[in-house]
Formats: structure tokens, sequence, C-alpha cells
């Protein structure tokens, strides 16, 4: 149990948290600079989705999400970073479906609006995948 503790791999351990919520702050500032682009351009007027308050919950949520997803990785896989890589590739192209889905559900939704969603979510995989695996060295 000591050696849980100490060592190099004790400082990843205990960083992973700290990556966490950098992760988290990063996605939901730049997808929140991305709403407020959006809206001062004018891209699908009244779509809901395209607000702050669901952007930054969920860049919030899917940073943290895939941070939960990375620590089992580590103790559960030989290869914890290229088999996040690979995962969080599988999720991002998965997340596009309801986004492509609300140009049907939602009368306020545009093409346009629905690329900018979609783009939201290739921030926040790619900040979460940046700072939880490559920051520090460990991928």
């Amino acid at each position: 149990m000591v050696a849980a503790t100490t060592g190099p791999g004790a400082l990843r351990a205990r960083s992973l948290p700290v990556r966490t919520v950098l992760a988290a702050v990063l996605a939901a500032a730049a997808n929140a600079a991305l709403v407020a682009v959006v809206q001062a351009v004018g891209v699908a007027p009244g779509f809901r989705a395209l607000t702050y308050p669901p952007v930054v919950f969920l860049s919030v949520l899917g940073a943290v999400g895939a941070a939960g997803v990375y620590a089992l990785l580590r103790n559960r896989v030989e290869e914890p970073a290229a088999t996040f890589r690979k995962l969080a590739l599988g999720v991002l192209v998965v997340s596009f479906v309801p986004d492509l889905a609300l140009l049907v559900a939602d009368p306020a939704a545009t093409a346009a609006g629905v690329v900018v969603l979609m783009v939201m979510h290739v921030v926040v995989a790619a900040i979460a995948v940046e700072l939880l695996v490559s920051w520090r060295g460990e991928g």
C-alpha cells in the first residue's frame, strides 16, 4: 500500500484529479467562447442547445466522464493510453448522432448550429485526451 503513494506513479495518480478539473474548466471555457461567437454571428437563433447553461454543463460532464473512464482503464488494461484514445474517438463519433437528430427534433436547429455542436464535442474530446493522457507523459 505504501508503494501506491510514493514514486513516479503516485505523481500521476494524484495529478489525475488536477488534470480532470483543468480539462473540465478548459473545455467549458473554450465551448463558452464558441457560444459567444455563435450568438454574436446569429447562427441558429432560438436554438437552446447553443446557449451557455447546457453547453457549459455538458462540456464539464464530458470531461469528467472521460476522466472517469481513463481512471478505470489505467487500472484494468495493459495499454490504457492507447485504449483510451481509441475509445474516445469511438465515443466522439457516436456523440454526433444526437446532434444530427436535433435537425429533425428541434425546429430551431439549423445545419450550421448542429455543426457547431459537433465541433464542441471535438473540443471536449481533444482537451480531455490531451490533458488526461498526453500531459505529464502518460501517453
